[in-house]
């Protein structure tokens, strides 16, 4: 288990982590189905489908309802998808306990806060808007933002970049194996939650260096205020 005596910022993923998004992605989903005249999907469904992006979202949804779509089709459900989740994402999408109190402490306590999602980038400012947390990031990476998606590390790299920090300085904070992985992949400490859409598999098998069941937990990790550089 690594020392986090020295952890100069946190960065965190959003859906599973930081908000419940399932019903929004949900709803969006189902109206585009609807829209298209296919079969349904329920929201535990689309639980498991969460984590890799909306391309990959998109083709979980086509094989569990046994549709293989064209590039045409494909491409006119995802532009459903999208008109239909800029409507519903802002009263369908709630953050998970703590998450606020918790982000406004590390805040209020000098550390510098990061977004790492594969959520697309252009729904990002009016949802952190919407839920009342964006004055609390420093820098926000989205789908479209960074090279590669996560499990790979780009987004982490960038943060690290931004902020003038080692690998051991900067702690991640995720609920997937996917974040887990791009953290590894980054040599960056880890944080998982419990409670998040990890596929319907235990975050445990993915060995993050702490698990908790409350976000607030996260605060036990880390000095207050935040400690000075030592590098």
């Amino acid at each position: 288990m690594p020392k986090l005596d020295d952890i100069q910022a946190i960065a965190f993923d959003l859906d599973g982590t930081l908000v419940d998004s399932v019903p929004g992605l949900a709803l969006a989903a189902q109206h585009m189905l609807a829209d298209l005249k296919l079969n349904t999907i329920t929201n535990e469904q689309v639980k498991n489908f969460v984590g890799n992006g909306i391309d990959v979202m998109l083709e979980r949804i086509f094989k569990a309802i046994n549709v293989q779509p064209s590039n045409e089709m494909f491409s006119q459900a995802k532009a459903l998808f999208n008109r239909h989740y800029d409507k519903v994402m802002d009263v369908e999408t709630k953050l998970f306990p703590h998450v606020k109190q918790t982000l406004k402490a590390l805040h209020d306590n000098h550390y510098p806060l990061a977004l790492v999602t594969n959520k697309p980038a252009q729904f990002l400012p009016d949802l952190l808007t919407s839920l009342g947390i964006k004055e609390y990031f420093s820098l926000v990476l989205g789908g479209g933002d960074v090279i590669k998606l996560k499990p790979h590390p780009a987004g982490l790299y960038q943060v690290m970049a931004a902020f003038g920090l080692f690998s051991d300085q900067l702690l991640f904070v995720g609920d997937s194996q996917n974040d887990i992985m791009a953290a590894k992949n980054a040599h960056c400490p880890t944080v998982a939650l419990s409670y998040g859409y990890n596929y319907g598999i235990s975050i445990a098998t993915s060995d993050p260096d702490f698990l908790f069941d409350d976000f607030k937990d996260i605060l036990t990790l880390l000095p207050h205020p935040k400690a000075d550089a030592k590098k």
